[in-house]
């Protein structure tokens, strides 16, 4: 049952959800991009980031005006801080697969549930085979005022579950990231050779994204594409970790490459805008990471995605990069021809990629024109409902 809420005032409250708080490079650029849209529409809305690492986004995200803690906090203090929202914005990026989605569409359902308006922000589904988030999917998002994904796959795996809605399918937000600077000196504080070409590869853990890879299968394929990018462009390979747990992983393939002194690990703690300076540096690309590639096409390299999920086949097709199935040890034939055909012919395709991204980049862009129009739309902002009394300010979850 929809209880009344007070008019909003004339700055409107907007919550930001997703899987924030340093966990991925990715998701930080997401969160970036959000609240940098949202910023631009609402200059004096106050933006609340739900993290579920509090201090981390206070420390990295200078536009969020509140943190919120949400895991582990008493329901009444979540409760009271949704029902102070205008708007909840879910995502961007993949927040609706199996054994996650239920958790945040339980926040969403419970803002639904005292009249805030909802938006699903350029998300990603997927995988969704759990009865109980399949279940939240359907209920949750067609109570929603708009939903947007950022591909067509995600669109497949709502409507596969039984989402009988209108859904937009747009781009990642990610690709709106403006460049920092990612210097000559930082590069040697890494121990990457200057004047030397580079190439970049991303490697990430198996998990629930990538439930189907063979760990010692991948580790032995990337070493040979590793081995076989040194050997033919008298590269460095530098290995670029968008998550903790990459780190490992880079040191599984680089421990079986027979080059291993051609190799270097980047350990730094790095912003998602130094990352994609960093691509400069660059002048070609193999990855895993949908965001490492991101950035790659971002700043005009050659990319060949390794699609370990939908997500990242998705974007290879609307990149026009190679589209490879899988990444098993049996592909390493295709793989190296694609390589190889790839450095060859990128001169004359480069001008495609740019035309591509800066495609993908107008549909970026549409996420925050359908935010901005529900939020255009909202209750009159002119005061609080009479007899309504002040609204009360947010409780504060976890430390402040």
């Amino acid at each position: 049952m929809i209880t009344e809420r007070p008019l909003p005032t004339s700055d409107p409250r907007i919550g930001v959800l997703g899987s924030y708080g340093g966990l991925n490079t990715g998701d930080e650029a997401i969160l970036t991009c959000v609240l940098t849209c949202l910023r631009a529409h609402s200059p004096h809305a106050s933006l609340i980031v739900l993290s579920r690492d509090a201090e981390h986004t206070r420390a990295h995200q200078p536009l969020a005006d509140e943190v919120l803690h949400w895991e582990g906090v008493p329901h009444r203090q979540l409760h009271d801080a949704l029902a102070g929202l205008d708007l909840l914005v879910l995502g961007g990026g993949g927040v609706l697969y199996d054994g996650e989605a239920r958790r945040y569409l339980r926040l969403v359902a419970a803002a639904q549930a005292d009249g805030v308006r909802t938006l699903a922000y350029a998300v990603g589904a997927g995988p969704l085979r759990e009865p109980d988030d399949r279940e939240a999917v359907r209920t949750v998002l067609s109570a929603m005022d708009d939903v947007v994904v950022r591909d067509e796959e995600s669109r497949l795996v709502l409507e596969e579950v039984g989402v009988e809605r209108d859904i937009t399918v747009t781009a990642d937000p990610a690709l709106l990231l403006p460049a920092e600077p990612f210097t000559a000196e930082m590069m040697a504080g890494e121990g990457v050779p200057a004047d030397t070409r580079l190439v970049g590869m991303s490697v990430r853990e198996p998990g629930r994204a990538a439930e189907h890879l063979d760990e010692g299968d991948y580790h032995a394929l990337l070493a040979g594409v590793a081995d076989f990018l040194v050997r033919r462009l008298d590269a460095h390979v530098v290995f670029v970790p968008m998550e903790r747990q990459d780190v490992r992983h880079a040191h599984a393939v680089l421990s079986r490459m027979a080059a291993p002194d051609r190799g270097r690990i980047m350990n730094g703690a790095y912003s998602p805008g130094q990352i994609l300076g960093l691509m400069r540096h660059l002048d070609l690309v193999v990855g895993m990471r949908l965001h490492f590639l991101i950035f790659a096409a971002l700043s005009g390299l050659p990319v060949l995605p390794l699609p370990y999920a939908g997500k990242v086949f998705d974007f290879a097709r609307r990149l026009g990069a190679p589209t490879l199935v899988g990444v098993a040890r049996e592909q390493s034939g295709l793989l190296l021809a694609e390589l190889d055909r790839l450095w060859d012919e990128f001169p004359q395709r480069r001008p495609e990629l740019v035309a591509r991204v800066r495609s993908l980049q107008v549909l970026a862009r549409e996420t925050g024109v359908r935010c901005g129009a529900l939020l255009d739309d909202l209750p009159s902002r002119s005061g609080v409902a009479p007899g309504s009394g002040q609204r009360k300010p947010p409780l504060a979850m976890g430390r402040t």
